[in-house]
């Protein structure tokens, strides 16, 4: 009897809607809207910082552009191309991952921490999550998540968890310290900036929202992997906790004990990253050298592990084979963006938005400026890209509701951390599911609970914020 709900339960779970099938239904809403929506655009300064933003009250209105039949199928290659780099970044980290997997450093090693824990995993699980969520209110991991996600595949299998666990510990924990950061020298850097405040000001109330969402993003995910532990039936993967290629990889226990060579593996790792890391916030780095060092990284673990160059082609290309579904997933996603911007509507979207807010009370002002952020996130996910386009009109906004220019920094970076962890037009978290092997569909049932917890915990900290009147202005 209870076989038979189990098998029913997955039954309907397999007949949601693929990712693709989602996101071209997206898509088409998007085309739909350049016929609906009037096409405009504002214009564009350079500041002295070389930050580009836009001239507020510069708004005008050009001819319509709507996305014909032609241009739908043409904006899925174009996206495809727009984000080449993240697309064969995923393919490069699927097999690099399949190397180190091979030599069983990784696991023998998560295996050798498992057992000095003494198995408490849920001591591992907050230790992960609030790791990343102090590495990025300082904004240090950024894209370069992307490369952890494969440790915490391990470390949920080794648990004996589910695949959305493991993204879930690294992931959330990441954006746990983006949606508050707090000392982020780039987004929440740009929008002081542009808000004319000092660099980093307001930090206590901002590291106060962390807390409280780490706290509520830990609690979020023990509660599941309890759940889970209890029944593994109730994991929202199903019946196959990993993807088929993460199936395939054996037991840590087989992989016997952590050796030498094996250490050497995972300080290769950690090497290569942390000179990517020195590459980023010194030379300039970005997606393109993170796929770079991680070819370097699978060389040198060959290397080290005395795999032969015709072995090493064999299990690197069988890595990137895994993965192909979710990085074509990227592009999909991207295609959504290029029929917006091709139809100029972005911007009429927001000249029409933040017009009706100069009338509304102080306090509604602002959770609306909250609000508004949340859902223009969905469209544009890049949250220094965002900062230039919203930040100069909420600066005037906030001056004209007699709302402080802190509190709507705060109002702009919660709205641009929150929506990120679940919309499907965001091609680093469609990159991370990839490399997860976790589909969009089942991720979105897992996290949307917990994005309408953290927007309501965003709303309170917005409210709090208009009511001691956060500054210094």
């Amino acid at each position: 009897m209870a076989k038979n709900e189990t098998k029913e339960k997955n039954k309907r779970r397999s007949k949601m809607p693929d990712a693709f099938v989602i996101l071209f239904g997206l898509l088409l809403l998007a085309a739909i809207a350049t016929y609906i929506i009037p096409a405009g655009s504002f214009e564009r300064e350079t500041t002295d910082n070389e930050i580009t933003q836009v001239i507020p009250d510069s708004y005008s209105e050009t001819e319509m552009n709507p996305a014909s039949v032609m241009d739908v199928f043409l904006s899925v290659q174009q996206g495809l191309i727009d984000t080449a780099h993240l697309v064969f970044m995923v393919l490069i980290i699927g097999g690099t991952v399949a190397v180190f997997e091979h030599t069983g450093a990784v696991n023998s090693g998560i295996n050798a921490l498992i057992n000095r824990t003494k198995g408490r995993k849920y001591l591992l699980i907050i230790s992960v999550i609030t790791l990343f969520g102090i590495l990025d209110t300082a904004g240090v991991s950024g894209n370069a998540v992307i490369a952890f996600i494969p440790i915490g595949i391990i470390l949920a299998r080794a648990l004996k968890l589910d695949a959305i666990t493991g993204i879930a510990m690294i992931y959330l924990g990441q954006y746990v310290g983006v949606a508050t950061g707090t000392f982020d020298p780039v987004i929440t850097g740009i929008a002081q900036q542009i808000a004319e405040l000092p660099l980093f000001s307001g930090a206590a109330l901002r590291g106060s929202a962390f807390i409280v969402y780490l706290l509520v993003t830990i609690t979020y995910i023990c509660l599941y992997v309890k759940k889970i532990s209890k029944d593994p039936t109730r994991s929202m993967m199903g019946s196959s906790p990993f993807a088929q290629y993460h199936e395939g990889t054996r037991d840590t226990d087989s992989f016997g004990a952590f050796t030498l060579r094996h250490k050497f593996v995972i300080l290769t790792f950690f090497v290569f990253l942390g000179i990517f890391l020195f590459g980023v916030y010194n030379l300039g780095w970005s997606i393109n050298e993170l796929s770079a060092t991680f070819l370097m990284m699978s060389i040198t673990v060959a290397i080290i592990n005395k795999i032969t160059p015709n072995k090493l082609v064999s299990v690197f290309m069988e890595g990137a084979k895994g993965l192909v579904y979710g990085a074509l997933v990227i592009g999909m996603a991207r295609a959504i963006v290029v029929i917006l911007e091709n139809g100029y509507i972005l911007d009429t979207i927001v000249h029409y938005a933040f017009g009706p807010l100069e009338g509304l009370p102080t306090l509604l002002g602002a959770q609306a400026i909250f609000v508004f952020n949340l859902l223009f996130n969905i469209l544009v996910t890049s949250g220094s890209g965002q900062a230039v386009i919203t930040m100069p009109f909420i600066v005037p906004l906030v001056d004209m509701l007699d709302i402080t220019r802190q509190t709507g920094v705060l109002a702009f970076k919660l709205g641009d951390g929150i929506t990120n962890i679940f919309t499907p037009t965001s091609g680093v978290l469609m990159a991370v599911l990839a490399v997860g092997g976790v589909p969009w569909n089942k991720w979105f049932r897992f996290v949307w609970p917990l994005v309408l917890i953290w927007a309501i915990i965003g709303a309170v900290f917005i409210s709090i914020a208009v009511l001691i009147n956060y500054g210094p202005f």
